[in-house]
């Protein structure tokens, strides 16, 4: 009878290890997907406050960005050999009186007037049309994807799809710098 009482013992204790640890095998498994050695992106933000989410598929990837303060910048940097096909931008921001996307030899320029809703773009300080290969068509919605017409978005988001003329020459990094209103 002895030896039964040990033997439920030791698989009670076994058990109870086993649950103990669980979280901390579990959490060393996100660690190694979300921080692997080759991660597709490297991000650099200036405040420690702003978050950057990518979220990637084979020839799409989403930059997601929460921005606390309003005035910040983020450099999002590729590990694989080429950028995906496309690449969407959204910026959780109340307003964009400004954003500046840089890739290292151009500089595109944006913004969307809190007064009217009108959309800006420039690339290196010359006005550009809905026809430029620059062009980037600037979306405001809503937390759920819908379209809203008046700043400031309240939970909402700009979102707009980076131009191909702007990753042509393949940059290592793209930089993005905003503020969502002059202050």
């Amino acid at each position: 009878m002895e030896p039964k009482r040990l033997e439920v013992f030791t698989i009670s204790n076994l058990l109870a290890v086993s649950v103990l640890c669980l979280p901390v095998v579990l959490g060393m498994t996100n660690c190694v997907t979300a921080c692997g050695d080759d991660p597709a992106f490297r991000i650099t933000t200036k405040h420690d406050r702003d978050k950057v989410k990518i979220a990637a598929e084979e020839d799409r990837v989403v930059i997601e960005v929460q921005s606390p303060k309003g005035i910040s910048q983020a450099v999002v940097e590729r590990s694989d050999d080429q950028w995906p096909a496309s690449v969407m931008l959204r910026l959780h921001l109340k307003g964009l009186e400004r954003l500046q996307v840089i890739n290292g030899k151009r500089m595109l320029e944006a913004s969307v007037s809190s007064q009217d809703g009108k959309r800006r773009i420039s690339k290196d300080d010359s006005p550009l049309d809905a026809k430029h290969p620059s062009w980037m068509d600037i979306r405001m919605l809503d937390k759920d994807g819908e379209p809203v017409r008046r700043i400031p978005l309240n939970e909402g988001y700009f979102e707009m799809q980076l131009p191909k003329a702007l990753l042509d020459d393949n940059p290592k990094s793209i930089t993005f710098k905003w503020i969502d209103f002059y202050r």
